[in-house]
C-alpha cells in the first residue's frame, strides 16, 4: 500500500481554489451573500483573511489526508468483483468524493444549518460547493 503525501498536499489546495470560483460574485458568491443576508461590506468586518486562509489550509490538509486513507482502505487491491469503474482512476475517486459530500456533509451542514436559522438556499449552495470540492480531491487522490 502506498501512500502519497505529495497528492496530499496537492489536493489540500483544491478547497481554496474551487473556493476562489465557486463563491466569486460572478459564479455563486452574490447568492451566497444573499441568502445569508450580509453585504461584503458587513462580511470583510473584522475579517483576518491570513488566520482564515492558514487554518482552511490545515482543515483542507486533513480532509485530504481522511479523504486518502478512505481511498487506500476501501478496498481490495484490483477492486471489487463486478465494478464497472476500475479503483485508482479519476472517475472512481470522483464517485467516492461524492458520496462522502452527499452521505457525511449534506447532513452536518443541514443539521448546523437549521438551528443556525441558514436559509435552504444557503444550505444548498454549501452543499454544491463541498461536493464539487470532495469530488475533485478524491478523484485526484485515487488517479494519482
Amino acid at each position: 500500500m502506498e501512500f502519497n503525501f505529495l497528492a496530499v498536499l496537492v489536493a489540500a489546495l483544491i478547497p481554496t481554489i474551487v473556493g476562489f470560483l465557486y463563491y466569486n460574485p460572478k459564479t455563486l458568491g452574490t447568492a451566497w451573500m444573499n441568502s445569508l443576508g450580509k453585504t461584503e461590506e458587513e462580511l470583510q468586518d473584522g475579517f483576518n483573511m491570513p488566520m482564515v486562509m492558514i487554518v482552511c489550509l490545515l482543515m483542507s490538509l486533513l480532509m485530504a489526508f481522511v479523504i486518502k486513507v478512505i481511498l487506500v482502505t476501501g478496498h481490495p487491491p484490483g477492486g471489487l468483483e463486478g465494478e464497472s469503474i476500475k479503483n485508482n482512476t479519476f472517475a472512481h475517486g470522483v464517485i467516492h468524493g461524492v458520496f462522502l459530500a452527499l452521505l457525511m456533509v449534506m447532513p452536518v451542514v443541514i443539521t448546523n444549518g437549521l438551528y443556525e436559522r441558514k436559509t435552504w438556499k444557503n444550505m444548498f449552495i454549501t452543499i454544491g460547493y463541498w461536493t464539487i470540492t470532495m469530488g475533485l480531491m478524491s478523484g485526484l487522490l485515487d488517479a494519482w
